[in-house]
């Protein structure tokens, strides 16, 4: 663990916290938005200890989260509208529930929130059986196919929690509009996959017969 890498995290994670406030309750037009609330708590919290338990266990897989710089312009263009997909779905989360736009019922928010941490859950797991993971595409040196546990079962877990904690954001706001236009993440994350999977089956020895064994990308015997 370095000072450096510590404050580094800690900036980007507070960043992210106010970041976030803004972008909920500023459309919402007041602190009372309690789906807002109820997302910064199930996201946060376990965000925060998830970081202290890499810091003192593995500061090397934080180094390589905390990087965000993609090499691949075709992933630069995935981020980039991934981003803009983001700021209109929490915007549109705001505003709907500042004007009553199609609300969802409350049991829709707290069950969301539940499958929100089982995928959390899910997306650690995959942290702790997958030692190469990077927010960017890339072959690392000395790498090799992770082909047990979730990966025995599909061959980007990581994507299929990304894909829960994602769609489950938008229900725990509590907003419907927000939810159908984050639909639009699952052709961005089609693509991704698509051109990560070129990247490691060029560069990474025994990845293709993984592809053979492992048919699934992200759901067993559907996708």
């Amino acid at each position: 663990m370095t000072t450096r890498l510590f404050f580094q995290a800690l900036g980007k994670f507070f960043l992210g916290v106010l970041l976030l406030a803004a972008l909920l309750f500023l459309p919402a037009g007041t602190l009372r938005y309690w789906n807002g609330w109820l997302l910064m708590i199930i996201l946060f919290v376990p965000m925060f200890g998830a970081g202290i338990v890499m810091m003192v266990k593995n500061p090397a897989l934080l180094r390589k989260r905390l990087n965000a710089k993609e090499r691949e312009a075709e992933q630069k263009t995935v981020i980039a509208w991934s981003g803009v997909l983001f700021l209109a779905a929490f915007l549109s989360a705001g505003l709907s529930f500042r004007f009553g736009w199609l609300l969802l019922p409350r049991w829709v928010s707290w069950a969301a929130a539940a499958l929100f941490l089982a995928a959390y859950g899910m997306y650690a797991e995959v942290l702790r059986e997958n030692a190469y993971l990077s927010r960017t595409i890339e072959v690392q040196e000395g790498q090799k196919v992770i082909d047990t546990g979730l990966y025995g079962v599909v061959r980007h877990p990581m994507y299929a929690a990304t894909l829960l904690l994602f769609l489950a954001m938008p229900l725990v706001l509590g907003s419907l509009i927000s939810f159908v236009i984050l639909l639009g993440y699952i052709p961005l994350i089609r693509k991704r996959m698509a051109n990560e999977e070129a990247v490691l089956a060029a560069g990474l020895p025994g990845y293709e017969d993984y592809r053979k064994r492992v048919r699934y990308k992200v759901i067993p015997r559907v996708w």
